[in-house]
């Protein structure tokens, strides 16, 4: 991948020209109150500029309020939120934007996301998604868990593509053909579940990698992800955790050590798989 990679300030342009910045922290599972407001707040002390979370992540107030208090002006910080599979389709998802935009606190998202491919329901919430865009209220649109099938469904009606796709990345489950076709199409990949849910530590040559460069596990796969141009979200609610995982710009991977990771993929999911999620 040619794409700059410089700090953890730095980003990457959408198709559309918004910059989103490369690194970021996600919330899944970071409970509302406390816990999720102190993990922004450390993560935005520590230089993140890019959160994402989700209306089915119940946590959108903790986010909003962080942001608030963190004394980061808001046009500095990337925010993400996704509709949640039972609201969509077109009124249903107009709807549930405003209600997220209502408990962030926000008058304006940087990105709003499918959450999951729904049959019969997609292509609707995509025009939703696609009327939010034209009338300034979210700067970018994309889908989250689109495998190609699902992008080239929503590709026959869609008048403008998906600027993200966030899927499951990490060494078990690289997905080439889908980074090509998403390449292809101008659609930024984007990771959830970089850091394999723990599973991380049974790579040797993760471990190895981690011993050869003085750095965590852990941030040879954040930096795997950035050199192989996808966007990366990380996800905790321990500070030294954000904190590490974000130290990543201190080093290169060779490109024979991407490769050997690349080999790693089993094709094996730790999430649910977006073609029986949801049923």
């Amino acid at each position: 991948m040619d794409k700059n990679i410089t700090d953890i300030t730095g980003t990457w342009p959408l198709a559309n020209g918004v910059e989103i910045p490369y690194l970021g922290l996600g919330v899944w599972q970071a409970e509302d109150g406390a816990e999720v407001q102190q993990a922004v707040k450390w993560a935005l002390e520590a230089g993140y500029r890019h959160i994402d979370t989700a209306s089915i992540y119940k946590n959108e107030e903790g986010v909003g309020q962080a942001i608030r208090e963190s004394g980061v002006p808001r046009e500095d910080v990337f925010i993400t939120s996704k509709v949640w599979n039972t609201d969509q389709g077109y009124d249903a998802t107009l709807r549930a934007f405003d209600a997220s935009l209502d408990r962030l606190g926000l008058e304006t998202l940087d990105l709003y996301l499918i959450h999951w491919p729904v049959a019969g329901k997609s292509q609707d919430t995509w025009r939703a998604l696609e009327k939010l865009y034209a009338d300034g209220r979210v700067r970018a649109i994309g889908v989250s868990n689109f495998l190609q099938h699902h992008l080239e469904e929503l590709l026959t009606t869609a008048t403008v593509k998906p600027m993200v796709n966030q899927l499951e990345f990490h060494p078990w489950l690289v997905q080439p053909e889908l980074q090509a076709y998403c390449r292809q199409h101008g659609i930024q990949y984007q990771a959830w579940s970089p850091l394999m849910q723990g599973k991380i530590f049974e790579q040797d040559i993760v471990n190895d990698l981690a011993k050869k460069y003085g750095k965590s596990p852990a941030q040879i796969l954040v930096r795997w992800d950035l050199q192989r141009g996808v966007v990366t979200i990380p996800k905790s609610v321990k500070q030294a955790h954000i904190v590490s995982n974000a130290a990543v710009f201190d080093f290169e991977l060779t490109e024979a050590e991407l490769t050997y990771i690349d080999g790693l993929d089993r094709h094996e999911r730790l999430g649910p798989d977006p073609d029986i999620f949801p049923k």
